[in-house]
């Protein structure tokens, strides 16, 4: 399984080499590196724990400054784990670099959306609405939501007004069209979730769409 933990810088497009325009996301993903390693013996699963970005060694408790030392590396500000097969090994204290990609590889990318607080049914869920002409006294509103006398409650999962975004996103199968490895920086073909600077894991596709199957 590979994985990196990396920061969203923002979007760009390339050309391709029959002059096709691609819209991007480029990534920075510097100074990854394994902080812990668990397996079924001990933890009862096999995983990586990655660490991202720098901190100050002031703003670390000494539960995870000892956490750090045992891996010998320096504090990380983020931390993540990746699930891995019988056969990936790793140790603590190694470097994941961009290069564990290559052009042409699929990935699923895990963020946090933007949040865009609170937000109507017709924003966030994309409800019609009723008419908008002045006689209608009905233009936003979710409608009737409840069940009568039975079961007389509003059942679980309803569609309602409330927060939208600023919550786990993953997209499944996006292609990595560069990979530049003195930069420390991959180029994902479309849009990932997150604002720009926002933390963002790549993780290995798990579900391989059939253009990619056909291709390999």
């Amino acid at each position: 399984m590979k994985g990196l933990l990396g920061k969203k810088l923002g979007m760009t497009q390339i050309f391709t080499e029959d002059d096709r325009v691609i819209p991007v996301t480029v990534i920075e993903a510097e100074d990854c590196v394994v902080t812990q390693v668990k397996n079924e013996k001990k933890d009862g699963y096999r995983s990586v724990q990655l660490g991202y970005g720098a901190i100050r060694d002031k703003l670390v408790n000494k539960p995870l400054k000892g956490h750090f030392d045992k891996a010998k590396v320096k504090p990380k500000r983020h931390l993540a784990e990746i699930r891995i097969g019988e056969k990936d090994e790793f140790k603590a204290g190694q470097v994941i670099k961009v290069d564990v990609f290559a052009v042409g590889d699929r990935a699923d990318i895990v963020g946090v959306s933007k949040g865009k607080g609170y937000a109507g049914v017709i924003k966030r869920w994309g409800f019609r609405g009723g008419p908008g002409g002045h006689g209608s006294h009905f233009h936003r509103a979710p409608g009737a939501i409840g069940a009568c006398a039975s079961p007389s409650r509003v059942f679980k999962g309803k569609k309602l007004p409330g927060q939208k975004g600023n919550s786990r996103v993953t997209i499944q199968n996006l292609e990595i069209v560069g990979v530049d490895t003195e930069q420390s920086l991959l180029l994902i073909k479309g849009n990932v979730p997150g604002s720009k600077n926002s933390l963002v894991m790549i993780k290995e596709s798990v579900k391989k769409s059939k253009k990619a199957k056909k291709s390999q």
